[in-house]
């Protein structure tokens, strides 16, 4: 007798076809809560078919899903699996529960999201009302996204904006690919602002100065991030010519900057974060060095040092350095390199400020070094871009291409080339803050598309992070991305032209015919990341179990789910070792743990300056903007290794290195364990920046 049930009733009152392999699933994960994979297979062939002829006898075509989980409950007390059944119950009374929760948080979730994912979606992405309420769900959200970003089509091809829209639609709903944050807020609504990273210019006058806090603040309301090089200021106490005073210095002006950033929250939706960059032979050098030996200084600033060959080979033969005027051009005095270095060392070692940029390989790798040079980068260092340019981010979740521990480049391939045009459509659509950096904008067509969830996908590949087989393999990968990249934007150009300082590139020299100036960047990919349910950027996991202190205040608490799947996968389950394993932030000495599982589940602190170096340098070798990685710390690291770790970067090649000893600040953004409060909610696992301004 055929089965006449068609549909199924949800909670939330909408339909959805009936589907026996998910009653197959459901049975399958109780049975293998308490027995090993092969035993759970038996027990899900003696039961399902006791199931399936209750359903047989059914004369309606639509069933409550409550009704369908009092059948399996029966069905498994029948064939005499009582604990199953019991094991059974308590995972629907979880997933209700994990229901009732979502339902508390106001957000239908048709797209099974982590209960961190809805909980930051409700605060920063799903629209609201006038009053604040949502009217909009996840998968309206990524509708509304897609929809909007497609319209771009319209400008080259009118066939294709339906096409587009679906594919969208299918890789943001999917989490395979995720663009950045202003990009899910304001596509498709009157604000309208796309982009994340900007830059603007430092100019050495007052109206110029004021005319970027003006653009600093239109930017930070619309939702984006903001670098700035304060070079080109004159130093303290240098005469001002038309009034005859002194000057106040590049560290005054962005104790303003961080104030005006105070006040003016993002879109609504959360605080601004800049980036500020002096260059190391500016004179007022060592004030900018100890600007944050206060924990409450400069809150809204990352700040890094722009680092000079000059510099550094002065520091290698331990000789002076000169410190020059930028409005003069005149030494003003010299320094020891070495005792200049000590400082920055020093000062990242006890307050996780200053970082280093490093100016000259920056413009070694600029392809459009006869435009100008670069001076500083986005807040998190991961894209350097001119005065008024910006740049649009996205990043593929690569551990969803990881299946029975082999990949699907293919499918990769095939989003790599979607997620570089859905950025080129960025370009085309945004709302831009001011005429200047749509310009400059439109003229470079910059993008940046990176990865995250890569810790997680080693751990789906069974490679440690800290191993040679890791650093090969993120070259591999990132060398597929690139190559993929960079055939996607040679496909945009043949069909929509090159971007328009072509001429002026190293790839117009060459006639290699391109879309985009630049392609690929590391982000962090602090909040999307937790919208995906995996691993941060690049970084390694942080801790099997922590807190993440967002959302103005708000603790989320999270654990590791790959532990749980890989012991499975193992055949070595057991509840005994789950509850062993509950809690801890690291396996590295736990006993009655085996080896694999401890060399595998490395976590940020387990694992060497060095290696945390390699694989930033693995994947830089193949990232024509920049890689955000936080190279973390124990509390027991010393000044020396911080001193280490700058000096092997720069040798590496890297474009800018940030190193956080943990406990260096009293608030941070990821903590060890549980929250003091107790407070905690989903069982996803992101790690990534440390630090207080992380804006992806």
């Amino acid at each position: 007798m055929a089965l006449r049930i068609m549909k199924v009733v949800k909670r939330d009152g909408t339909h959805e076809p009936f589907d026996y392999q998910k009653i197959s699933g459901a049975i399958f994960k109780a049975a293998h809560e308490l027995l090993s994979e092969r035993d759970a297979k038996i027990v899900l062939e003696l039961t399902l078919p006791k199931v399936l002829v209750v359903f047989k006898q059914y004369r309606r075509n639509v069933i409550p899903i409550e009704e369908i989980q009092d059948v399996v409950e029966e069905a498994l007390m029948r064939s005499g699996y009582p604990q199953i059944a019991r094991a059974y119950i308590l995972y629907r009374t979880h997933h209700e529960d994990i229901r009732i929760t979502k339902d508390k948080l106001g957000v239908k979730d048709e797209l099974k999201l982590s209960l961190n994912a809805i909980s930051v979606l409700k605060e920063r992405y799903l629209l609201k009302n006038a009053e604040r309420l949502l009217v909009e769900t996840p998968s309206e959200m990524f509708r509304r996204v897609a929809s909007h970003i497609a319209k771009a089509e319209r400008a080259f091809s009118s066939k294709k904006e339906g096409f587009y829209r679906d594919k969208f639609y299918e890789k943001l709903t999917s989490l395979e690919f995720l663009p950045n944050s202003p990009t899910l807020m304001n596509a498709g609504t009157s604000l309208g602002q796309l982009s994340a990273c900007f830059v603007l210019p430092i100019e050495d006058s007052i109206d110029g100065i004021f005319s970027s806090l003006r653009a600093m603040a239109l930017i930070h309301q619309s939702g984006g991030g903001t670098g700035f090089s304060f070079s080109k200021l004159r130093p303290k106490n240098d005469l001002i010519s038309s009034t005859k005073g002194l000057a106040s210095g590049p560290v005054s002006f962005i104790q303003v900057f961080n104030a005006a950033t105070n006040v003016i929250v993002q879109g609504g939706k959360r605080r601004g974060a800049n980036m500020a960059v002096l260059r190391v032979d500016h004179p007022d050098i060592v004030e900018f060095i100890e600007a944050k030996l206060s924990e409450e200084a400069l809150e809204n600033f990352n700040i890094s040092v722009g680092i000079t060959d000059a510099f550094m080979r002065a520091v290698e033969r331990n000789t002076d350095f000169s410190l020059i005027n930028p409005r003069t051009k005149k030494v003003v005095r010299q320094i020891k390199a070495k005792t200049l270095l000590s400082l920055m060392t020093l000062c990242a070692y006890k307050y996780a400020d200053p970082g280093l940029v490093f100016l000259d390989e920056i413009n070694r790798a600029n392809p459009l070094r006869a435009v100008g040079a670069i001076e500083a980068t986005n807040p998190c260092g991961e894209i350097p871009l001119f005065p008024y340019e910006s740049c649009n981010l996205g990043s593929i979740n690569v551990a969803r291409f990881v299946k029975n521990k082999k990949i699907d480049w293919g499918r990769l391939r095939e989003t790599i080339f979607l997620a570089v045009r859905f950025l080129d459509n960025v370009i085309e659509l945004n709302t831009y803050p001011l005429p200047e950096i749509e310009a400059m904008t439109k003229r470079n067509r910059k993008i940046g598309l990176g990865i995250m969830g890569f810790a997680d996908m080693l751990i789906r590949l069974r490679i440690p992070y800290n191993s040679r087989e890791a650093v090969h393999f993120a070259h591999q990968l990132m060398r597929y991305i690139r190559k993929a990249s960079f055939e996607a934007s040679l496909g945009l150009a043949r069909e929509r032209g090159v971007f328009p300082n072509w001429k002026h590139s190293t790839y117009g020299k060459k006639n290699v015919r391109i879309r985009n100036a630049t392609l690929n960047s590391i982000a962090p990919t602090g909040s999307i990341s937790i919208i995906s349910g995996c691993s941060s950027g690049i970084e390694p996991i942080f801790a099997l179990s922590f807190t993440r202190n967002v959302l103005e205040g708000a603790q989320l608490f999270e654990l590791n789910p790959l532990l749980e799947e890989v012991i499975r996968e193992e055949g070595i389950y057991s509840r005994k070792l789950m509850n062993y394993l509950k809690g801890e932030t690291s396996l590295a000495c736990m006993k009655h743990v085996p080896s694999f599982l401890k060399k595998l589940f490395v976590t940020a602190f387990d694992i060497s300056a060095l290696e945390h170096l390699n694989i930033q340098a693995a994947f830089q070798e193949f990232t024509d903007n920049a890689v955000s990685k936080t190279i973390n710390l124990p509390e027991h690291a010393t000044v020396e290794d911080v001193e280490a770790i700058y000096r092997k970067a720069y040798q590496l090649k890297l474009k800018g290195i940030t190193v956080y000893r943990y406990g260096s600040k009293n608030r941070q953004v990821l903590v060890k364990g549980a929250p003091a409060s107790g407070i905690g909610l989903a069982n996803d696992y992101n790690g990534g920046c440390l630090k207080h301004s992380c804006p992806s």
